[in-house]
């Protein structure tokens, strides 16, 4: 099983997919932005793109990976990426299920203002790029394709994995973590994800 966890930028995405694999053992967090880096890295400025989705080869790339992952994995694989486009959306989510495999999507969605006072709680300043996207986002992911909508302005992250997990009819380990234990754990995912900063 596949689950794709989309959303603004800000939504939550990678601190829900990170909470969900650890109370789900023998789960695995597959990034596309990793193929994303790749490509920036390996085409010229000449030909180059703003937004690495655009490439083709992205969306094909993360479309094979995944297919081959679920292939030769048993466990459920996590995906927390935002995508938009329905068209590219398409290209690789549907094309999977078109290949029969069991791809789960759900968009975690809030109000503008919560999405900005996310933003701004992980280091982002008023017109970061994260923030500048916001719009596009809202309006990209009302179209049909995008199914599964959780409500998250006044859920703990926590709560928004224990609801995907509902949802699919994924059984999750218990949270005995503190309080203290919990935030410690958001703060190393953040800091692992300020290279999308740099």
């Amino acid at each position: 099983m596949i689950i794709w966890i989309n959303g603004a930028f800000g939504s939550g995405k990678t601190q829900t997919a990170y909470e969900l694999h650890r109370r789900l053992p023998g789960s695995y967090v597959y990034d596309p932005e990793e193929v994303g880096y790749l490509l920036r890295k390996m085409i010229p400025d000449e030909a180059s793109k703003e937004d690495f989705q655009d490439y083709p080869s992205w969306r094909d790339c993360n479309y094979s990976i995944l297919k081959y992952i679920d292939k030769q994995y048993k466990g459920v694989i996590i995906v927390p990426m935002t995508v938009v486009n329905a068209q590219y959306f398409s290209e690789m989510v549907e094309q999977l299920r078109n290949d029969d495999l069991n791809v789960n999507h759900v968009v975690l969605w809030a109000a503008k203002p919560t999405i900005e006072r996310r933003l701004r709680s992980r280091g982002e300043r008023k017109n970061s790029w994260g923030a500048q996207q916001i719009d596009r986002c809202m309006s990209g992911l009302s179209h049909e394709i995008f199914e599964n909508r959780i409500l998250t302005d006044h859920l703990t992250i926590e709560k928004v994995a224990e609801t995907i997990a509902d949802m699919f009819e994924i059984k999750l380990m218990p949270d005995d973590r503190s309080r203290v234990r919990k935030k410690w754990s958001r703060l190393k995912i953040q800091i692992k994800q300020l290279r999308m900063f740099a």
